[in-house]
């Protein structure tokens, strides 16, 4: 009788084991991943060499445990010449080749006057740097081996939101940590980041865990682990991966002539939201509305507008403004390419030869704008007319009115600033330019109660569509 109760009880465990979700029978197993894996994840030490002080003691951070010693037991001479420490930093990386090529990011060695890599088995290699690329965030490095473990490599694009993933570095220098979790999300964009579609995910990421691998779950690299998102220094659940087929184009090109190209069209682009969407009286908020145009650029001598919405570039679809970094940036220069724009509600195709983007430079502050007295619109803003000294800069060549003040919620929410110029007015799809006070005025009276318009505004040397919402008079 008690076999038989115990044959019960076991017929019920298996039947309630088959009957949980696949997710709860088959959680994931990452010990034999790891052990595949971690022998091709190497650490990374980088040292700057230091500089002469003015002291006789080193310069030493208040919380370092020496700090205190030095100050109370080390005399200080007037004067007197101090040699400041070495300042040395940890990173990871993965051995992508067999003879010997490590990717890394471009942080974790920028500056570095020397660079050494540890292997799993305790060996350790002085690297030569073979290119960095800041705007990706990575690096290539070599060391004189042979016969090294190498990583196999993923396809980024067959990652699903809700996978499982495990990341393998050096938090804090603890060498060959595992950590894992899911994808959070796919084609991050990240202020400043234009060219790089990060992959998110919620892995534990700490100092030193910069530029080790992220595995999917066949122990493939999908991403180069780069940066988190955190107010306190640490992990807080936010990580953000560069994928791998990006990277290594990157080290391709880094492999072959120590420097990365990408293209470029000359202009500036924004974001097209659902206010912006109905202005130019496109279906759904998509593509990248351009907000200016460089004068002698590829696009200017292809016939790109301002307020063109580019949807199609190269046969790529542009769903959000974030795309068209990444395809221009990674079509080769020299190259003619056909692209579609919306244009004064219809599709219109264009071609144009993309240029080489050039090193980076340093955006001028805007000077802010003087304001003599104005009168309120519709719109919940007073404009005034330029002075004679912001006609004479140029800018208001063409006309345009100056933003004095802004009085009304929606205004303020769309960002509009004291000392903005308006250009040009949309509404409906029909872009007017602003010639001066009275005729900005006379548009604005007669749009409809809480109909969304947009319009151009400069700020310093930048132009860029606002919408914002006509209110009750």
């Amino acid at each position: 009788m008690r076999a038989l109760r115990i044959a019960a009880l076991c017929g019920l465990c298996v039947s309630l084991l088959s009957s949980l979700p696949v997710w709860a029978r088959d959680l994931p197993d990452f010990a034999d991943l790891a052990d595949r894996s971690g022998m091709a994840v190497v650490n990374i030490s980088t040292t700057q060499s230091g500089k002469q002080g003015r002291s006789g003691v080193p310069s030493l951070e208040e919380d370092d445990p020496m700090f205190d010693f030095f100050r109370r037991f080390v005399p200080r001479t007037p004067g007197a010449p101090r040699m400041e420490p070495d300042n040395r930093s940890l990173g990871s990386g993965f051995i992508v080749s067999a003879d010997g090529y490590v990717l890394t990011n471009a942080h974790v060695v920028d500056g570095a006057d020397e660079i050494i890599v540890k292997l799993t088995d305790k060996r350790e290699f002085r690297a030569r740097l073979m290119g960095t690329d800041a705007r990706s965030d990575v690096a290539l490095l070599k060391i004189d081996a042979a016969g090294l473990p190498k990583v196999s490599l993923g396809d980024p694009a067959k990652l699903r939101v809700g996978d499982w993933v495990m990341a393998i570095g050096s938090p804090f220098g603890f060498e060959n940590s595992v950590t894992a979790g899911i994808v959070s999300a796919k084609g991050r964009s990240l202020p400043q980041e234009n060219f790089v579609p990060f992959i998110q995910t919620d892995v534990a990421i700490n100092p030193g865990n910069s530029g080790g691998p992220l595995f999917n779950m066949k122990g493939e690299v999908v991403g180069i682990n780069s940066q988190i998102y955190s107010r306190t220094g640490g992990f807080m659940g936010l990580s953000f991966a560069i994928p791998i087929d990006v990277a290594m184009e990157v080290q391709s090109q880094l492999r072959s002539s120590g420097r990365v190209q990408r293209g470029r069209i000359g202009v500036a682009i924004q974001e097209v939201s659902r206010e912006l969407a109905d202005s130019f009286t496109l279906g759904k908020p998509v593509g990248a509305l351009v907000s200016s145009v460089e004068k002698g650029s590829p696009a200017d001598k292809a016939g790109i507008e301002q307020g063109d919405i580019i949807l199609r570039f190269d046969n790529r679809p542009v769903t959000v403004s974030g795309d068209l970094p990444r395809i221009v940036g990674s079509t080769r220069p020299g190259s003619k390419v056909s692209l579609q724009v919306w244009r004064k509600a219809a599709l219109k195709d264009l071609a144009v030869v993309v240029a080489e983007l050039p090193e980076e430079k340093v955006r001028k502050t805007a000077a802010r704008l003087s304001r003599p007295d104005a009168s309120p619109n519709k719109l919940g803003i007073l404009v005034v007319e330029p002075t004679f000294e912001q006609r004479r800069d140029g800018r208001f060549a063409s006309g345009g009115v100056v933003v004095d003040a802004v009085r009304s919620a929606s205004a303020k929410a769309s960002e509009i600033q004291s000392g903005d110029a308006i250009l040009a007015l949309v509404s409906k799809g029909v872009r007017t330019d602003i010639r001066g006070v009275d005729q900005f005025n006379r548009l604005v009276a007669g749009l409809d109660v809480g109909q969304t318009v947009t319009l151009l505004v400069l700020r310093g040397d930048l132009q860029t569509f606002v919408p914002l919402r006509t209110l009750e008079r």
